[in-house]
């Protein structure tokens, strides 16, 4: 009787959403991969660069909605690699930036799965660029806290994170008027510039800026849905003056759905 060979897992970051910004490693091996296990947030031009014959088998999450549980995915992971196949985890973002990836990896390490791991570019930092923040800037941060407003059994640091020169909150979504209180309540003024940035660098990206006390608000009225990342501190007030970048981004964006609407998918 043959011995089994197990396949191999890539833990594969694919960026923020915007296909350009997939690195050239992640690209190759999606060409080669025979199984594609990927999350809700992967813009359906990076999965163009899979194999065509891949299986492709989705396991997206949403917060309220259907979801598979994570022991599903890292068993899902570890059957496909001991067929024998070359299977990629394909995950927004960076897959160890609030991406389960260091959970997944644990899972394959136990069971003997031989895995790598491909970073992304993370939402973190490209969001907030294609909204024209910078997330460092001389004389008004030379620090950035990413931070999530989800975390399991236990609430957010608030007094730790209001004092963030740039604080970068992930998935605040449902969670967006707590976030923005508790800061308050820990000391963070309230009139401090902050965008909420939606979809960042999609095409339907939107962002919102106000003062750190009515962005929930101004979120609220304009209907925000997921993923939405708030980005706090004086950086927010640069956004103003880097018009180009703003308007270049803002005049892609419509490009990119009017030809959308041409072709018919929408």
């Amino acid at each position: 009787m043959s011995k089994q060979v197990n396949g191999k897992v890539y833990l594969v970051g694919a960026g923020p959403g915007d296909p350009g910004l997939l690195t050239l490693r992640a690209a190759q091996l999606l060409a080669g991969a025979d199984a594609v296990v990927y999350d809700r947030l992967i813009h359906p031009g990076v999965l163009k660069h899979a194999r065509p014959r891949a299986r492709l088998l989705f396991v997206g999450k949403e917060g309220g909605g259907e979801s598979v549980r994570q022991e599903e995915i890292n068993a899902l992971l570890i059957a496909q690699a001991r067929l024998g196949r070359s299977v990629v985890r394909l995950k927004g973002g960076d897959p160890f930036v609030f991406g389960r990836g260091g959970e997944e990896a644990l899972a394959l390490e136990e069971a003997g799965i031989a895995y790598e791991v491909v970073p992304g570019v993370s939402s973190g930092v490209a969001a907030p660029a294609a909204a024209g923040i910078p997330i460092t800037h001389r004389g008004l941060s030379g620090s950035v806290t990413f931070a999530t407003a989800h975390r399991a059994g236990k609430a957010p640091d608030w007094a730790h994170l209001a004092g963030s020169e740039t604080l970068v909150l992930f998935m605040t979504g449902s969670r967006l008027e707590e976030a923005t209180l508790g800061l308050i309540a820990a000391g963070r003024s309230p009139n401090t510039p902050t965008a909420i940035v939606e979809a960042g660098t999609w095409e339907h990206q939107r962002v919102l800026e106000a003062p750190l006390s009515s962005i929930a608000a101004k979120a609220r009225e304009a209907s925000v849905g997921s993923p939405a990342m708030l980005v706090v501190g004086e950086v927010v007030s640069l956004r103003s003056q880097l018009r180009s970048l703003v308007e270049s981004r803002s005049a892609v964006s419509e490009r990119e759905r009017f030809l959308k609407v041409e072709a018919g998918h929408e």
